[in-house]
C-alpha cells in the first residue's frame, strides 16, 4: 500500500521474538515503533495472530481505536485504545506459546480513516468487518517463536 511501517527494538522482522514476550517469559507485549502513518488517519488497529496454530489462525491480541502514536511501549496499551477478546478468551496480550515447532506471529498494523464503534467484547471478525472500507494503509511485522 503505502509508507506505514511497524518495527520493534526487541526483534527484527522475520527473526525470533525474545522469550520475555512469550508464555515462557513475562508474557508482555514487545515495544513497537510506528512510522509513516497517513496524515488523514484517525486511528490505528493492531492484530497479532499465529497462522501456524494447529486449530487455524490463533488470535493473540486485538487492539483498536489506538490514537495516532509513534510507539506502543513494552507491556502497555495506549490511552483510549480498546482491547478485544483474543483466543485465550482475554482482553489482554497473550504471547506466543506454540505447542510444537516454530510458529510465525503476525503483528498486523492498520491505519484507519475513522475510529471503530465496537466495545471490548468484540472479537477479531467483528473488528475486521467494522474496518472494511476504512483502511488507509497497512503493514506487518513478523516474529518467530519456538517454545522452550
Amino acid at each position: 500500500m503505502g509508507t506505514l511501517k511497524l518495527a520493534s527494538s526487541a526483534f527484527e522482522n522475520n527473526s525470533t521474538i525474545p522469550s520475555k514476550y512469550t508464555c515462557d517469559g513475562e508474557d508482555i507485549n514487545p515495544p513497537l515503533d510506528i512510522s509513516g502513518i497517513p496524515s488523514n488517519a484517525k486511528s490505528l488497529l493492531l492484530i497479532v495472530d499465529d497462522p501456524d496454530a494447529p486449530t487455524g489462525t490463533w488470535n493473540h491480541w486485538i487492539v483498536w481505536n489506538i490514537p495516532i502514536v509513534s510507539k506502543i511501549d513494552e507491556n502497555s496499551v495506549p490511552n483510549r485504545a480498546i482491547q478485544g477478546i483474543n483466543d485465550f478468551d482475554k482482553h489482554i496480550y497473550g504471547g506466543p506459546c506454540p505447542p510444537s515447532g516454530t510458529h510465525r506471529y503476525m503483528f498486523k498494523l492498520y491505519a484507519l480513516d475513522t475510529t471503530l464503534d465496537r466495545d471490548s467484547n468484540s472479537e477479531k471478525n467483528d473488528v475486521l468487518k467494522a474496518m472494511e472500507g476504512h483502511v488507509l494503509d497497512q503493514t506487518v511485522l513478523i516474529g518467530l517463536y519456538k517454545k522452550k
